[in-house]
Formats: structure tokens, C-alpha cells, sequence
């Protein structure tokens, strides 16, 4: 049974992306996004110029993000192959929030503003639904301007084309191509954008984090980072709507799409960095690699699904989540 528009919780709807005017590089992302945008397709205007605030001498990327930095075939490289491989990771990085905002997240609030789970979602969330995919968009835009302001301020072609989708889209599209049914469908992509929208903070927050890599790539994260609050809550409150009028045949496929995309989201996408070595012709490139696979102590690149956790505790279903809790920060 669909649960009543009364007695639903409200959802604000997500605006641009919260900044504060008075820090100049804040501005300056922001008006890229937002000047002119609804007039853009017949007057462009001179917009701001990122390059002004690119700063050479700062990694593009936090170095402990690579996940071969202690290999000695890496430490050996020259610095001008690692400062390349550093700024790879934050076109990569970028292309990843925009994959997932592109394949995974869009898709998802799609689906709940047509009411594919037939939950009877009224107007407010549909329209919160709606205004996520807007600002999904700006957030795309951010990461493609800063991607831009790299290329451009190293001087080095560094095409996000010349990447793989990143391995959460890909585990995305193989459990979509395993669904047996539009419903089952439906269900995986609300598990993969449900995860996406409540963990994605903590990806951004390992660059928002790093004081040490290039302002304008630290800002994007951050600026992004804090619209994320925000539409965390939006897909946490939907996400519940429909979970609670699920069957339990439906709950449990829910369950296991959204552990699956858990365990995507955490892993390092190794295809992504061999292309990347690849492409820089790195010597022992494969080995490298394989190295890193087989390495029994290495961390997961995402370690925080806090926010999952208390979700699904408040579903009252955490111990069904086929996850094992432990391997990540979930307290």
C-alpha cells in the first residue's frame, strides 16, 4: 500500500551548489555554472577564467590516492612521469563523479520522478526528484570545467576519452544486464543511486580533504561535497518511501543491488589505471598492477558507508544487507 502524501516526510528540493560568494575561487566555479545559464544557448558571455587560480607547483592529486604509490617501479619513475600520472588520477577522478552522476544517478531519480515503483509520490517528490537531475548536471559541468583548467594549465592533452567507464557504472551495467524483468531493473538502479548519493561525500571529501593539491580541484570536490549533504537526504527519504512498500521478494533484490554497488564503489578500479600506465608507457606497467591486486593489506578506496548503514538500520534490515560491515569505517 502506498503511504499517504501527509504522512510522508517533507524534501527540499537541492539549488545550485552552496558557496560563499566572498571566496574568489568559490565565486568564480559557481559563475561558470550560473551566469547567464538560462539565456547560454543564444548570448555567451565571458565567464571567469580558472586558470587564474592554477597553482603549477601543486599536485593535481592526492598522492595517496594512487594506489601503486609505494611500488618501487613508481618511486623510481621520473617526477615529471609521476606529476602526469598524479594529474591522469584527477581526470580520471572527475570522469568517475561524472560517469556516476551520468549513468547511475540521473537514471535513478528518473525512474522516481516517473514513479516506477508505483508509490503514488506526489508532486513535492517529484519535483525534488526533477530539480537532483538539474543539479546533478552543474555538478557534471564543475568536473568538466576542472578538468579543463588542468589540461590547460599543464599544457597536456589528458582526454577523459581515453579512459574506460569507471568500474562503478561498469558493476552497474552488468547487474542491470542480469535483471530478469523491468522491476528488477528498477530495483538495481534505485540500489546503485541510493548508494551513490549517500557515499559519494566521502569520495569527494578525499580530495575536499587534502589541503595540498591544486585550489581549484580541492574547491570542486569541496563545492560539491557540500551540495551532497542535501541530496544524500533527498534519495535517503525516497529511497524509504519505496522501501517500505516493497515486498520482501523486492527488498531483498534491493538489498543485494545496493551491496553490490557498495563493494564497487569501494574497490579500486584497476582497468581505469592500467590505461592510465599504459598510455604514459610505463615501464613494468603490468606488473605494477598485478602487484597492487595481489597486495593482502591494501586499503579500500572508499572506506566510509556510514550514512548506508544507519540508513539501512533505520530500515531495520542492516544484518540483511549481504555486506560485510567490518571492512569499512560503518559506525
Amino acid at each position: 500500500m502506498a503511504v499517504s502524501v501527509e504522512s510522508r516526510p517533507p524534501v527540499t528540493p537541492p539549488d545550485l551548489p552552496v558557496h560563499d560568494p566572498d571566496v574568489p575561487i568559490e565565486n568564480a566555479i559557481i559563475a561558470r555554472l550560473s551566469r547567464n545559464w538560462g539565456r547560454r544557448a543564444s548570448v555567451k558571455r565571458p565567464e571567469p577564467d580558472l586558470a587564474e587560480f592554477f597553482e603549477p607547483d601543486r599536485p593535481d592529486f592526492p598522492e595517496a590516492m594512487i594506489p601503486f604509490r609505494d611500488h618501487p617501479a613508481y618511486l623510481r619513475l621520473p617526477e615529471t612521469t609521476r606529476r602526469r600520472l598524479r594529474a591522469w588520477g584527477w581526470i580520471a577522478f572527475n570522469k568517475n563523479v561524472i560517469d556516476i552522476e551520468q549513468h547511475v544517478v540521473n537514471p535513478g531519480f528518473q525512474a522516481l520522478a516517473e514513479d516506477a515503483f508505483g508509490t503514488g509520490l506526489g508532486d513535492m517528490f517529484t519535483v525534488a526528484a526533477t530539480q537532483a537531475m538539474v543539479d546533478e548536471q552543474y555538478h557534471t559541468l564543475m568536473h568538466f570545467n576542472a578538468s579543463v583548467a588542468t589540461r590547460v594549465g599543464r599544457g597536456w592533452a589528458l582526454s577523459e576519452r581515453d579512459l574506460p567507464l569507471c568500474l562503478k557504472v561498469r558493476s552497474h551495467t552488468h547487474a542491470l544486464g542480469e535483471a530478469t524483468s523491468v522491476r528488477d531493473r528498477a530495483l538495481v538502479g534505485l540500489g546503485y543511486m541510493t548508494v551513490a548519493e549517500i557515499s559519494i561525500n566521502a569520495l569527494l571529501e578525499l580530495v575536499a580533504g587534502d589541503d595540498t593539491v591544486q585550489p581549484i580541484n580541492k574547491t570542486t570536490a569541496d563545492l560539491h561535497s557540500r551540495d551532497e549533504y542535501c541530496h544524500s537526504s533527498v534519495a535517503a527519504e525516497l529511497a524509504t518511501i519505496v522501501f517500505h512498500d516493497l515486498s520482501a521478494t523486492d527488498r531483498t533484490a534491493l538489498l543485494g543491488a545496493m551491496a553490490r554497488a557498495m563493494e564497487a564503489f569501494a574497490a579500486t578500479d584497476f582497468t581505469t589505471w592500467a590505461t592510465i600506465l599504459n598510455r604514459e608507457r610505463v615501464p613494468d606497467a603490468e606488473r605494477i598492477i598485478a602487484d597492487v591486486r595481489a597486495d593482502g593489506n591494501r586499503k579500500r578506496v572508499l572506506q566510509d558507508f556510514r550514512g548506508l548503514r544507519k540508513l539501512t538500520t533505520a530500515w531495520d534490515v542492516v544484518d540483511d544487507v549481504p555486506f560485510d560491515w567490518s571492512t569499512t569505517i560503518s559506525n
